[in-house]
């Protein structure tokens, strides 16, 4: 195994059945009820519904077919909220995981980016997805500018938004196995 570059981030969902990480389609058929609480914040906002058939190129698969994992610490979240001045429920947790437990899976990198960003219902274009090769994986070590600014507008429009806007995602089409993974809060960094 090669040396480690970085982890991965994503949030201990609520109910988890098994030990392992997988794609909110896969619940469909395995966990038919998991998969109707989850896909709940899709299907009660029409914008965001259309993620759901939403394409991933290079992965050719939707947008529901794979893990989304932050590549970044959440505490830089966490901290960004809080220095905005936005409330956030503190007890949040993420599983902290080790990039080479995606060694067998396909992986990439989403470039979210505000130019290029047009809503929920237009298509990912080629350029904003790269295949991860994560033997030169590095993870992210603050929180892109553009999210900042979001979170204030937002904010000040009395708006609710996402935590993780403008930041980009790895992606991987597969499970992820998080038996022995450590569990970090996203209002400390450990």
């Amino acid at each position: 195994m090669n040396e480690m570059q970085g982890f991965i981030y994503h949030m201990v969902p609520n109910q988890m059945v098994g030990d392992k990480l997988i794609p909110l389609n896969s619940l469909k058929t395995t966990h038919p009820d998991l998969y109707e609480k989850y896909t709940e914040k899709y299907l009660n906002h029409p914008e965001r519904s259309k993620l759901l058939k939403r394409s991933i190129p290079k992965l050719n698969c939707l947008w529901n077919d794979v893990i989304h994992f932050l590549p970044l610490h959440p505490y830089f979240v966490f901290n960004a909220l809080s220095n905005l001045g936005i409330k956030t429920k503190e007890n949040v947790t993420f599983y902290k995981i080790p990039i080479e437990l995606l060694a067998h899976n396909k992986n990439a990198i989403y470039h979210y980016s505000k130019e290029r960003y047009k809503g929920p219902s237009a298509g990912i274009v080629d350029e904003e997805i790269e295949l991860l090769d994560i033997k030169t994986y590095q993870e992210l070590q603050d929180i892109p500018t553009d999210t900042l600014t979001f979170y204030r507008n937002e904010n000040e429009k009395g708006n609710k938004f996402g935590l993780f806007p403008f930041i980009p995602h790895i992606l991987t089409l597969g499970e992820v196995d998080v038996r022995n993974v450590e569990i970090v809060s996203w209002n400390r960094f450990e």
